[in-house]
């Protein structure tokens, strides 16, 4: 088939990037059609949802393209697949990533299933990433732009989905996008990018987790043991914090600042130690599980790759080793600061996405 005749679903966010990769593809040939996904009920008054926003811009950009736009809602499953799954996370004293869970249960399987049912032959999205077809198979490569790359957030798509999706800003810089938004006079091509949890925006955490999950106040101890305050709950910490502590100075002490450097579930402690480079804050190496791999099938063990444990860091060199069904051991050449239990660890090779996994516990070697 040529282009003319390929129905391309475009997920369009109201932001620059689905905006421009409609617009490249109606270029190419491809017969378009826009879909906005509204995947979190709040009221119309709320002031950290820019749903209404985004879909008004959304329809602008649409309407100057020559595009259809339609809304799909799949708040119900992103309630019981992501936000379920982010409140369990936060409420066992880990730290989740609530994009990558949306990545893979609703735009790439909930969304990309209900493009099919309509017939639609691809799904298109905004993402920073490249995908090609080499020997059979489907590949996944980091976006040519370095600083967007978003290849951390896709690392759950496999062999069933990306014959089926295309990237169309993946080769541009972000830069270049919002030359061709500026234009094409797309109301949209200075706007700022999202940020915050996927699909609910900018919130004060806090009080947004409290909203829904019960808080349980427990002792900020050194490693020493040292009780030097309290804090409002576990999970409103994560690995490396240093802000919001609350705990300033301690007889005897440097002045240096307090880092959060572990959870105590058991005792509901907060441990923390001093200064940005503490040991404790390093670790040689982790356990992860819930592997994902693109080519659906694990790499011959042990390997060797480059890895990162959260999206803006550089890869790390490391070696993997699988150690149970769904158990890998990931060691550092370097101790990597701030590994977070919750987090992903995602593996590559050169620009290539190989998969993988949430990070279960640190590993001191």
């Amino acid at each position: 088939m040529n282009n003319l005749s390929k129905n391309v679903v475009v997920g369009m966010s109201g932001g620059v990037d689905s905006s421009v990769s409609a617009l490249l593809l109606k270029q190419q040939g491809y017969q378009v059609e826009g879909i906005f996904m509204q995947n979190w009920d709040a009221d119309d008054k709320d002031p950290f949802c820019s749903a209404q926003q985004d879909l008004t811009d959304a329809r602008a950009v649409c309407d100057r393209i020559g595009i259809s736009l339609r809304t799909v809602n799949f708040s119900q499953d992103y309630w019981d697949k992501v936000f379920q799954h982010f409140l369990d996370e936060y409420a066992a004293g880990r730290t989740p990533n609530p994009d990558i869970i949306c990545n893979k249960e609703i735009k790439f399987k909930a969304f990309l299933n209900h493009i099919q049912q309509l017939g639609a032959h691809y799904l298109a999205t905004g993402h920073y990433v490249r995908c090609e077809q080499r020997h059979g198979e489907y590949i996944l490569l980091k976006g040519l732009d370095n600083n967007k790359d978003q290849s951390y957030f896709l690392y759950t798509l496999n062999q069933e989905q990306l014959p089926y999706c295309l990237f169309p800003v993946g080769e541009l810089e972000k830069s270049s996008v919002r030359e061709v938004a500026e234009k094409n006079g797309f109301i949209n091509h200075a706007k700022k990018d999202s940020t915050g949890i996927c699909f609910i925006g900018e919130r004060k955490f806090k009080n947004f987790l409290q909203e829904y999950l019960l808080t349980k106040p427990g002792n900020i101890v050194s490693i020493h043991g040292k009780y030097l305050g309290q804090h409002d709950g576990l999970m409103f910490h994560t690995i490396g914090q240093r802000k919001g502590l609350k705990i300033g100075g301690c007889r005897g002490a440097s002045e240096s600042p307090w880092y959060v450097v572990a959870k105590e579930l058991e005792r509901n402690q907060l441990i923390v130690a001093q200064g940005q480079n503490h040991p404790h804050l390093y670790a040689n190496g982790l356990f992860c599980r819930q592997l994902h791999w693109v080519s659906n099938i694990a790499p011959n063990q042990p390997f060797q790759c480059k890895a990162k444990i959260r999206y803006r860091q550089q890869e790390q060199f490391c070696n993997v080793t699988q150690i149970e069904d769904d158990c890998f051991q990931v060691i550092f050449d370097a101790p990597q600061r701030a590994i977070t239990p919750g987090q992903s660890v995602v593996f590559y090779q050169q620009d290539r996405c190989l998969g993988g996994g949430v990070i279960e516990k640190v590993l001191d070697c």
